[in-house]
């Protein structure tokens, strides 16, 4: 179902919140910088970098008070394993997986619809995001891409595993890639590729509040 519709359509708010996780204080300024949106539109955590952070610090999240229905969204930066991706391009999880399981997402597809609408001339691209304990280079790269995995980051995969253990919730991954087979950190205009994505990131919050918008809507 589209998110588009009539003010007549739309909930005054959606009584569980929306918790979007993301590991890095840049990531952190991103979306802090795009503003509170609506009122009580989301909590913003900050995990720290790596899998055992992001576990640790959304448990501890989970666990306050009204938290128990909460989505989640884990957020930042990536890197592509697909050959043709740029710095600035979103990729949305159908999926995120790691060695310790998979969790599949909420909502991808309507996700994606308004990524696009909040980032016009960015591309889009829609898969399974892997989960890595470290930076990802080279023949690795390579390696994950044959697993059928889009893009790799250290959070989102543990972040989604510790929701979904803490009851039925509505999940989502989305990233901001910053590096690609042809655009890999160490090569001159890492700079400009984090610039890109920083704007990028900081652009895409609304479509988070549609997304969490769209799970009071009915199905058809």
């Amino acid at each position: 179902m589209s998110a588009g519709g009539g003010a007549g359509d739309r909930p005054a708010a959606n009584p569980d919140p929306l918790l979007v996780a993301c590991a890095l204080r840049i990531e952190q300024a991103a979306l802090r910088s795009a503003g509170r949106g609506p009122a009580g539109a989301h909590t913003l955590l900050r995990t720290g970098m790596g899998p055992r952070a992001a576990e640790r610090a959304l448990t501890r999240a989970l666990d306050r008070p009204g938290m128990d229905r909460a989505a989640v969204l884990a957020t930042g930066f990536c890197a592509g394993l697909v050959p043709g991706m740029h710095p600035g391009d979103l990729v949305v999880a159908e999926e995120t997986r790691d060695p310790r399981g998979a969790v599949a997402c909420t909502g991808s597809a309507l996700l994606a619809e308004e990524l696009a609408r909040a980032a016009p001339g960015r591309t889009v691209h829609i898969g399974a995001l892997t989960g890595s304990d470290h930076v990802v280079r080279g023949q690795e790269r390579a390696q994950l891409r044959t697993t059928g995995a889009i893009a790799v980051d250290m959070e989102s995969a543990a972040t989604l595993r510790t929701a979904a253990r803490g009851g039925s919730r509505p999940v989502a991954a989305v990233r901001v890639i910053v590096d690609a087979p042809e655009h890999e950190l160490v090569r001159i205009g890492t700079v400009r590729g984090g610039i890109s994505a920083f704007r990028v990131l900081r652009a895409v919050l609304p479509a988070f509040y549609e997304w969490h918008r769209s799970l009071l809507l009915p199905r058809r």
